[in-house]
């Protein structure tokens, strides 16, 4: 069985900058032995696992301005996120980073040694995810770190129903103008306290025998602590899965969650995955549009159901 990949362009440690390479092995007080590329996620640069002389092993991202100009913002973002989580928070310690005067940035991180989830989803493998899910909630409810809103930082993201004149989808297509409201009142809907990692996805998940761990948090941003498993789950079942609202009411963050605060979050997600799909691909990430599109019909599924119209 096959799933739309979560595969970006990823460079090799020697073709990162020199400058950034020995600065790493600088800080790290040991030359690099071997990188090791790392499969899965959307990031056009260097992910992979550095193997030291001395035996030791970090994890090490990098990107430049090119090919997608927007990549190094997310990678600065994502270090002072990093930077600032508290111990307890199931994600990897993070080190340092290293910037350089031409646009490159560079984070260094411990090694984790684990794999990403098995597709499609074994259910024990996503049992332990979900319960990590709750002890995420639990680590950064209330936020322990200043970030932007859901609504600040998904604003002008969560807006696909508005934007779209015609959906392909016949349902969609037939209440759009229903959509359209829903959609227009997801950022009441999803107010809160919780710190959200807002991308968890089997790619941006490692699973070692004693914890599981959420990795890449370029997108971490304040709101309601139920926000992560809504965004997670319909990834989980166009990867083999089951139905999202299968999990989501049988776990703890969802289960007694009113519907008109699930209904709005749900079509502003759904919307903005079949809008999205339908655009060229950003430069270097190949392979997301069809990966939102996957996503969008899970999304759309779901939501028809919370509507009675499944």
């Amino acid at each position: 069985m096959s799933f739309p990949p979560a595969a970006g362009e990823r460079l090799p440690w020697e073709r990162v900058p020199a400058e950034i390479r020995a600065t790493i092995e600088q800080r790290l007080e040991s030359p690099v032995a071997r990188a090791v590329t790392r499969p899965g996620g959307f990031s056009p640069g260097l992910a992979a696992t550095l193997e030291l002389e001395d035996g030791r092993r970090f994890f090490a991202k990098a990107v430049g301005p090119e090919p997608n100009p927007d990549s190094p913002g997310f990678h600065r973002r994502e270090a002072h996120v990093a930077a600032a989580l508290p111990p307890e928070t199931p994600a990897p310690r993070f080190l340092f980073s290293v910037e350089t005067a031409s646009g490159w940035i560079a984070l260094v991180l411990e090694h984790v040694d684990g794999s990403e989830p098995q597709l499609p989803w074994r259910h024990d493998e996503l049992e332990r995810v979900l319960g990590a899910l709750g002890d995420l909630a639990r680590a950064l409810t209330p936020t322990p770190l200043a970030a932007p809103s859901l609504e600040e930082s998904h604003g002008e993201l969560f807006h696909g129903w508005r934007t779209l004149e015609r959906a392909d989808d016949e349902w969609a297509a037939s209440h759009l103008a229903e959509l359209r409201e829903l959609e227009s009142r997801w950022a009441a809907a999803a107010e809160g306290t919780s710190l959200l990692h807002c991308d968890v996805r089997a790619d941006n998940i490692l699973i070692t025998s004693e914890r599981v761990v959420f990795v890449d948090w370029p997108h971490a941003c304040v709101g309601a602590a139920w926000v992560d498993l809504v965004f997670f789950l319909p990834s989980v079942a166009m990867q083999g899965g089951p139905h999202p609202w299968v999990t989501f009411e049988s776990h703890p963050l969802g289960r007694d969650l009113p519907a008109e605060r699930l209904q709005p979050v749900l079509a502003a997600l759904a919307g903005f995955f079949v809008e999205r799909s339908t655009s060229p691909p950003p430069p270097g990430l190949p392979t997301l549009r069809e990966f939102q599109r996957a996503q969008g019909v899970e999304a759309l599924a779901w939501l028809r159901r919370s509507l009675g119209e499944s």
